[in-house]
């Protein structure tokens, strides 16, 4: 990876964890010189946050990456977290993590009920 591809995650990891801080989450970044460590943002429980900031996304690489990830550091549901230059913030994850996340919202009663009941 190039400095100049460092620099820029690293400025999304940092833009990334302003952003959550000011909406109440107590995130932080892990640090440019720990790649590879420690996860890019930690900080929501539950959630493994992989940060992206490029034009072009291999997005099913960048989702194996977090599933990999999250795996080795065993600290939640593997997350996407990207953004193209101007672009708003998007987060992605799978089909099968995105369940588990909305089943537990639904079972502590966060969005109606399950299954249309």
């Amino acid at each position: 990876m190039g400095r100049q591809q460092q620099r820029k995650g690293a400025e999304a990891e940092r833009e990334l964890t302003l952003l959550l801080q000011g909406k109440g989450f107590d995130t932080k970044r892990g640090g440019s010189l720990t790649y590879g460590t420690i996860p890019d943002i930690v900080g929501l429980p539950g959630i493994h946050i992989e940060v992206k900031r490029r034009e072009s996304l291999d997005l099913p690489g960048a989702l194996r990456q977090a599933k990999t990830d999250a795996a080795r550091f065993m600290d939640g549901i593997p997350t996407v977290f990207h953004r193209s230059n101007r672009g708003p913030w998007i987060v992605s994850m799978g089909l099968e993590e995105w369940l588990v996340l909305y089943s537990k919202a639904v079972s502590s009663g966060q969005n109606g009920t399950k299954g249309g009941e």
